[in-house]
């Protein structure tokens, strides 16, 4: 469903160590150098694009205090000067970590989990879109994010992460 992949890099140990510190250990220093890596796996893109993050529940930002995808998403629009728009999606509702879940129960604990925000549709319909997350992991979460986007009538949608896991152990 999505347009593309464009990933910095590999999801193994290296990339892991850098994800969690980001993420958990609340490094956010390290937001534009992963940025950096995104941005140079990105294609040369045609026209105006419009920058999404993946986003979180809020509880889930209260707890860590940042959306790590919103940061990657404000760093990228920095390199690309592109506009950004940290608020085009949604979780719905609250929904426990995937970690550990198979491809399957992945995909059916996001059903219904991410949608637009309602008054930003009109933003995105239309548009091309450079959806931006961490890591791709199973594909769930950005499967979700897109066919939310895709909903609302964004003509384009391309995955941009920092590390991606090409298969599952």
């Amino acid at each position: 469903m999505h347009d593309g992949i464009a990933a910095g890099t590999l999801y193994n140990d290296p990339s892991r160590r850098l994800i969690l510190s980001f993420k958990h250990g609340r490094r956010i220093a390290l937001a534009p150098m992963l940025a950096r890596l995104i941005a140079a796996r990105l294609p040369e893109l045609e026209g105006e694009w419009l920058i999404v993050p993946v986003p979180l529940h809020r509880w889930r930002i209260w707890k860590r205090g940042f959306n790590q995808a919103a940061m990657l998403a404000s760093e990228i629009g920095k390199l690309r000067g592109a506009e950004v728009c940290l608020d085009g999606l949604a979780r719905l509702k609250k929904t426990p970590s995937l970690g550990g879940l198979g491809k399957k129960a992945r995909a059916k604990t996001l059903a219904g989990a991410i949608g637009v925000t309602a008054n930003r549709s009109e933003q995105l319909r239309g548009k091309q879109i450079i959806l931006v997350d961490d890591v791709m992991t199973s594909g769930a979460t950005s499967n979700a994010c897109v066919k939310a986007l895709k909903n609302a009538g964004a003509d384009k949608v391309i995955v941009a992460c920092f590390a991606r896991v090409l298969e599952e152990v």
